[in-house]
């Protein structure tokens, strides 16, 4: 009985495989878990892209972007940017 129950796990997790779907396990605190539950409901159900969206939009890191980008987003108004060409000091050779 137990080589029966282990296939139809295995072929459980071989079409949820095939879906998309990955088996995760975390350690919470009881108080936790029911929370954590409604989350992983919520993401497997209709209502998941706008819970996505939400979770991404609070807990997603930040994507690094390099120093181009970085200086084309930044704020530059009211800064100098000229600067004073210094060719440095005379010296006799």
């Amino acid at each position: 009985m137990a080589n029966i129950k282990r296939k139809a796990v295995a072929r459980y997790r071989g079409r949820m495989k095939r879906k998309g779907f990955v088996r995760l396990e975390i350690q919470v605190r009881r108080e936790d878990a029911p929370l954590l539950r409604s989350v992983a409901g919520a993401l497997a159900s209709a209502e998941q892209d706008e819970a996505r969206a939400l979770l991404r939009e609070r807990f997603a890191p930040r994507q690094t972007r390099g120093i181009k980008a970085l200086l084309a987003a930044a704020p530059l108004e009211g800064v100098d940017l000229e600067r004073i060409r210094d060719t440095g000091r005379a010296v006799e050779l």
